[in-house]
């Protein structure tokens, strides 16, 4: 008796496991940091190289942060590039480092990029700008076909989904991720790039490393950045998800002057416009302003950190999961929902032994499906209702075990059929 005992309780085991881990979209992942507790991070990996504004051949790297304890192998990756005006920062800057800690709690991999920096003539400053933009994107690019082409060519080491790269930026990163995803005919290089200077050249996709792989993004999102023409952006681009200071002096909040020491350098559209037009074309976006606040506050105001980390996360994770209620704006990003939810949600009786069991939510007014996988994980049954309660028949189910799984709540459950 007990050796069965043991036996049954070892295939229990075994066959709960990959049903645990078979719905990515639980109702926290990709939105909260409660999802994982620990990040680990990896410094230093080379994804291209390129000359920079002086001539310099110039090696380009990335520091790679997830969470310890997510042995996910297709997980959507985050590329986020840093600010300081195409002149300084770096990819482990206070500007990025958070974002990218907490973005791995919520279960995405993530890396922070660096890419090439400087300009050659101070006097000519409105071109120069241009110019460090276009190097910026040629990098960005490489960046992500350097993780397409580790997936295909080196059995994907940093367990990425290719078809879930998402491109974001502060600043000059966020100028670098908008002209990433909307600068895409050849007909918007700007003229005064000069491909044949050393560098500059490779057309559209550039010449930072990774030939032959696509640079495609499934969505980008902008902290305190522009674009240079808004009418770059056409129906079917990437989504776009923006969070911008409405007292912005150095990036503008709408169309207006990029200013560097207080002196104007050039016209952009910033995010205000961006979203006017983004609501023009009918591109899927999400735009939260921070009223009063000036450039990149997210580094030194907890409060607008708290706004951008979940008005991203929310517009990303909305787009990752079908099931999830569409989130555009700030919510408590901390909240433990295991923990909600398993206070919000009975099911009884469980055992299940007389060809019913019921199922009540203390806060679900809509409609809601409870699925029934066996121990292999497929659903052999579904079940509509609507409202805080309803009873399920498993009358029909053979004796064993299985899951009980309302999507729409974020919660599953064993159940067990005698």
């Amino acid at each position: 008796m007990k050796n069965r005992l043991c036996s049954m309780l070892s295939t229990i085991v075994v066959s709960i496991t990959p049903i645990l881990a078979q719905s990515e979209c639980d109702g926290e992942r990709y939105r909260f940091t409660s999802t994982y507790e620990n990040v680990s991070v990896s410094e230093g990996h080379v994804y291209g190289q390129n000359i920079d504004a002086l001539g310099l051949d110039t090696e380009l790297d990335f520091d790679f942060y997830e969470a310890v304890d997510n042995g996910e192998a297709n997980r959507p990756l985050i590329i986020i590039a840093h600010g300081g005006f195409f002149l300084a920062g770096a990819n482990n800057g206070m500007d990025v480092v958070p974002l990218c800690e907490d973005f791995a709690k919520m279960g995405y991999a993530v890396a922070s990029i660096s890419y090439r920096l400087g300009i050659a003539n101070l006097l000519d400053l409105e071109n120069e700008l241009i110019r460090a933009v276009w190097r910026g994107v040629h990098d960005g690019r490489a960046a992500v076909r350097h993780f397409r082409k580790s997936v295909e060519e080196d059995g994907n080491p940093w367990g990425i989904d290719p078809e879930r790269i998402y491109m974001g930026g502060v600043s000059a990163g966020g100028f670098l991720a908008l002209h990433h995803a909307y600068v895409d005919n050849e007909s918007e290089i700007p003229s005064v790039i000069d491909q044949s200077q050393p560098g500059m050249g490779g057309g559209l996709e550039g010449a930072s490393g990774n030939p032959g792989y696509s640079s495609d993004v499934a969505g980008i999102f902008n902290v305190s950045g522009a674009l240079k023409d808004a009418d770059w952006m056409q129906a079917g681009d990437a989504p776009l998800v923006s969070v911008h200071g409405t007292a912005d002096g150095t990036v503008p909040y709408g169309t207006g002057s990029v200013a560097l020491l207080g002196f104007n350098v050039t016209e952009v559209d910033g995010s205000a416009t961006l979203h006017e037009q983004a609501e023009e074309i009918g591109l899927t976006h999400c735009f939260v302003t921070i009223d009063g606040a000036g450039h990149v506050p997210h580094v030194t105001n907890a409060d607008a950190y708290d706004v951008t980390l979940s008005t991203v996360a929310g517009a990303l994770s909305s787009w990752i999961c079908a099931s999830y209620p569409n989130q555009c704006g700030a919510y408590d990003y901390t909240s433990d929902i295991r923990e909600q939810v398993a206070t919000a949600v009975r099911m009884y009786p469980n055992p299940a032994t007389g060809g019913q069991v019921t199922l009540s939510h203390s806060a679900s007014a809509g409609e809601w499906t409870a699925f029934i996988r066996d121990a292999q994980g497929r659903v052999i049954s579904e079940h509509s209702a609507s409202g805080p309660q309803s009873t399920l028949d498993v009358s029909a189910l053979p004796s064993g075990l299985y899951v009980i799984e309302v999507a729409d709540w974020g919660w599953r459950q064993r159940l067990i059929v005698r």
